[in-house]
C-alpha cells in the first residue's frame, strides 16, 4: 500500500542567532533567508516549501525571540509568537549548553500556553564533544515536554534528514499546498532586499547593522536580459551614512560587489545595481517608516 502524502505548516523559533535561517536553507536545499552571525538578522516571517515523495513541508522562519527595545522589536517578536498557534508543529532551536538562561525559559513558559507539538533542535553539535551532547538533551528535557529532540549541525548539514523524517511523522495527511516548483512565498523584490541588507551585515560595524534597512526603488528587466535595480539602504544616523558609503564609496562599492554577485546567481542573468544612502533617524519607532520598510506591525 502507498504511503499517504502529507503536508502542514512547521515554524521555526528561537532565541537570535541559533541558526534558524541557516537551517531552513539546509532543509530546503536553497538560500532563501539571509544570515549572518549578528543577533535579529530575520525580522518578518519568511515562508519557505519542502517537497518530496513523503509530502509537504511548508517553513515559517520566524525573526528570534528576545526582549524588545523598540517598536520594530514589539513586531518582530510578535510575528514570532503569532506562528504557535498556526502552525502544525513547533521546532524550537537552541545551541548546546547545560546552562539554559532567561531567553530559554520565557520560550519555554509561552510554548506551555499551547497545545502544538514542540520538536526542540539542539544546533551547532559540530562546536562540542560528541559525548557532551546527551547531558545537552537531559538539561533541556528537564524544562519543558518535547514531543521529540534531535541534535544537529545546521551549517554541516548534519542530522537534517532526520529532522525531515521525524516532522512527517507529527503532520496530518493532506494535499499540497504549493506546485512542487515553489520554494518560497517570498517575492523577488523582497529577497532581492534582503541579499543587500545581509552583505551590508557581514561588511559594517556591529553597531550599525540594526538600524539599516534595503528598499527596492526600481527592478525592471530590459529587452537584453539585462534587470535594472535601484535599491536604498536607510540608517538612523548621518554619522552612519558616511560609515556605510565608506572612503571614496569603497564600503558601498564592497557591499554592492557582493550584493551583485548572489543576485546574479538567483536570477540567472546580468543586473545593473545602484544603491543610495539614505537617513531617515529613528525609522525603528516609527510606525509608518516601518509600515513603508514591509514592517507592518497591525498585521
Amino acid at each position: 500500500m502507498a504511503e499517504q502524502f502529507k503536508s502542514g505548516f512547521v515554524t521555526l523559533i528561537g532565541r537570535p542567532n541559533v541558526g534558524k535561517s541557516t537551517l531552513m536553507n539546509q532543509l530546503i536545499g536553497q538560500k532563501i533567508a539571509i544570515t549572518s552571525n549578528k543577533p535579529q538578522t530575520t525580522r518578518n516571517r519568511i515562508q519557505t516549501v519542502y517537497t518530496s515523495r513523503q509530502g509537504q513541508i511548508v517553513f515559517l522562519d520566524t525573526p528570534g525571540i528576545h526582549k524588545a527595545k523598540n517598536k520594530l522589536g514589539e513586531y518582530m517578536v510578535k510575528v514570532a509568537q503569532r506562528t504557535f498557534e498556526e502552525v502544525d508543529v513547533i521546532m524550537w532551536l537552541v545551541e548546546p549548553s547545560n546552562f539554559i538562561g532567561a531567553g530559554e525559559r520565557h520560550i519555554a513558559e509561552e510554548l506551555k500556553q499551547c497545545k502544538t507539538p514542540v520538536i526542540l533542535v539542539i544546533n551547532k553539535v559540530d562546536t562540542v564533544k560528541r559525548e557532551e551532547v546527551l547531558q545537552f538533551i537531559d538539561t533541556y528535557r528537564k524544562i519543558f515536554d518535547f514531543a521529540e529532540i534531535i541534535p544537529a549541525s545546521a551549517l554541516r548539514g548534519e542530522n537534517t534528514d532526520t529532522i525531515i523524517d521525524v516532522l512527517f511523522q507529527y503532520l496530518p495527511e493532506g494535499p499540497a499546498f504549493y506546485d512542487e516548483d515553489t520554494v518560497t512565498d517570498q517575492p523577488m523584490r523582497q529577497i532581492v532586499a534582503e541579499i543587500i541588507r545581509e552583505k551590508a551585515l557581514h561588511a559594517l560595524n556591529d553597531e550599525i547593522p540594526h538600524g539599516i534597512a534595503v528598499t527596492i526603488e526600481k527592478m525592471k528587466e530590459r529587452k537584453n536580459g539585462l534587470t535594472d535595480i535601484e535599491a536604498t539602504i536607510v540608517c538612523e544616523r548621518t554619522s552612519h551614512k558616511g560609515i556605510i558609503i565608506g572612503k571614496g564609496g569603497s564600503m558601498l562599492k564592497k557591499i554592492g560587489s557582493n550584493a551583485r554577485f548572489e543576485i546574479e546567481r538567483l536570477l540567472e542573468g546580468r543586473i545593473n545595481l545602484q544603491i543610495w544612502v539614505k537617513v531617515r533617524k529613528e525609522w525603528r519607532d516609527n510606525d509608518i517608516l516601518l509600515k513603508n520598510f514591509g514592517y507592518n506591525r497591525n498585521e
